[in-house]
């Protein structure tokens, strides 16, 4: 299983008064593992390599520990009403990712360890909305099960929000490593939600994330464990074989969930998209790329944040739908889709 472990590490002062902050730089000394101050992230240098490409990939590898500042939270509809501060930025290389253009100066992996500010900050916003229930999403702009056997930071998340009658914190992962959160008193008012993928786009794709088998036994742990599920399918992909690809993914998760009881399952399904930016963007990382982004076989659709996406034409998009539709009835007949888009 990939465990992002960094090769350097930067911490701001304001970190090293804050627990977390003390315990990852006792760690991080005893480890070995090269050390630097920085005033701000956004003030990061030297992280090597003589080409573009090559401080891309060590700023993947590179980890910044710092405070959130700004307390006040975005918004993350529709799935959540607010995003919770964690983490921004991932270790995984997924090609496709549109963290390729957001954050594409800046890639190195951040947390923070001012966690009972952001609680705080969270619980005021559900009394804020009481007796409404609040949805908080973790996972908006960086996978925090990559970072947790660091951190500790999900689990303290999924005990307070346990306490809070009108919370509910939601996140979304493509890492195994959920041992840590088995145990924690989640109440049930933490759903975890797996990024899953045909084998194929995983491997291809989707390099420094856990493997197709890794997730879907950690699937089955999370439900063992009692916690609402989730599965996102994205983003879905046409390549040679791709029917038998999908239906093989809802068979081995449908064997894997077979005699658990999943009160609550859901499916989010996203069909793969990209913007000429992010293709010239991904190009550049991953020149020799197998993604498919040949533009006379999309149709362009007007995105939210202004700009024109490439997505599949709809006789694609209805074979999709109609495979996920009958497979996910037939293997799930509970669970709710969500959305296709």
């Amino acid at each position: 299983m990939e465990r992002f472990d960094p090769e350097l590490v930067f911490f701001e002062p304001e970190a090293l008064q804050y627990p977390l902050g003390e315990k990852l730089h006792a760690h991080f000394t005893e480890l070995g593992t090269p050390i630097r101050m920085t005033t701000s992230h956004n003030r990061v240098t030297g992280i090597p390599g003589e080409t573009e490409t090559e401080q891309y990939r060590n700023a993947k590898r590179t980890l910044v520990v710092g405070i959130r500042k700004t307390l006040t939270f975005d918004t993350s509809k529709p799935s959540a009403e607010y995003a919770i501060p964690l983490t921004t930025g991932c270790a995984g290389h997924c090609h496709y990712c549109y963290l390729q253009t957001t954050m594409s100066n800046k890639p190195y992996v951040r947390i923070y360890v001012n966690l009972a500010e952001i609680l705080e900050k969270a619980e005021a916003y559900i009394d804020e909305r009481k007796p409404e229930i609040t949805r908080f999403e973790a996972a908006c702009t960086g996978d925090p099960v990559s970072l947790e056997h660091l951190t500790g930071a999900l689990g303290e998340y999924i005990a307070f929000m346990a306490k809070q009658e009108y919370g509910r914190l939601r996140f979304v992962t493509k890492f195994a490593n959920v041992d840590s959160l088995l145990d924690v008193d989640h109440g049930g008012r933490t759903r975890i939600r797996f990024s899953i993928n045909s084998d194929y786009v995983i491997r291809y794709f989707e390099p420094g994330t856990s493997s197709f088998e890794e997730r879907i036994e950690a699937a089955g742990r999370v439900a063992e464990a009692g916690y609402p599920l989730g599965f996102i399918i994205a983003p879905i992909v046409k390549y040679d074989g791709w029917q038998e690809g999908y239906w093989h993914l809802l068979e081995k998760l449908h064997e894997r969930l077979h005699g658990v009881e999943v009160q609550d399952l859901t499916f989010e399904l996203i069909q793969h998209r990209f913007t000429k930016t992010a293709k010239n963007t991904i190009l550049k990382r991953y020149p020799k790329t197998k993604l498919n982004m040949d533009e006379e076989e999309r149709q362009l659709k007007w995105g939210r944040y202004g700009k024109f996406k490439y997505v599949y034409k709809a006789e694609t998009v209805e074979e999709f739908q109609q495979l996920f539709e009958q497979a996910i009835h037939e293997y799930f007949p509970r669970a709710e889709i969500a959305y296709f888009v």
